[in-house]
């Protein structure tokens, strides 16, 4: 087993090409540049339009590789499940998107793995706190009064 070469970057899903900041960091490697991002895009391709982490670990020796693909942002997801290509221009006074407590609670349990959060309740908060910044309203509510209504405990079934 030879040295191995850590390479993380942020890609768009389904997006990534052989130029930056894939194909000058690989290309001195002597790997198949197109080979790995063909599969980073493979592997990518459900997050299409979102910027999501990915780490490539090659083998100096044998060039061989290895991908992982991390979760897109919380807003990402956000963004994609409401429907919106952003949030709003004035969060505190405009509302981009609507989500559902269950779309919520979705993306909760896609980012816990990767989250201080120890419980699917606490997760959700992190995912609220970002619909909070970006002007999405939950279940039509501002997401302030859903954050109060998630701490009183009237969500908690849905943690489960």
């Amino acid at each position: 087993m030879g040295e191995k070469k850590v390479i993380n970057a942020l890609v768009t899903g389904g997006e990534a090409s052989a130029g930056p900041p894939l194909g000058p960091a690989l290309g001195p490697l002597g790997v198949n540049v197109l080979g790995i991002v063909n599969e980073i895009n493979k592997q990518t391709a459900d997050f299409r339009g979102m910027r999501v982490p990915v780490k490539v670990e090659v083998d100096q020796e044998t060039k061989q590789f290895a991908i992982s693909v991390g979760t897109p942002t919380t807003s990402a997801l956000v963004a994609k499940e409401s429907g919106i290509p952003k949030g709003a221009s004035k969060p505190k006074t405009e509302f981009a998107g609507d989500l559902t407590i269950d779309k919520v609670v979705g993306i909760a349990r896609s980012k816990i793995a990767g989250s201080y959060a120890k419980t699917v309740k606490a997760a959700v908060k992190e995912v609220v706190g970002s619909c909070v910044s970006m002007g999405i309203r939950i279940e039509g509510k501002d997401p302030r009064e859903f954050m109060a209504e998630v701490e009183a405990g009237t969500w908690d079934s849905k943690f489960e």
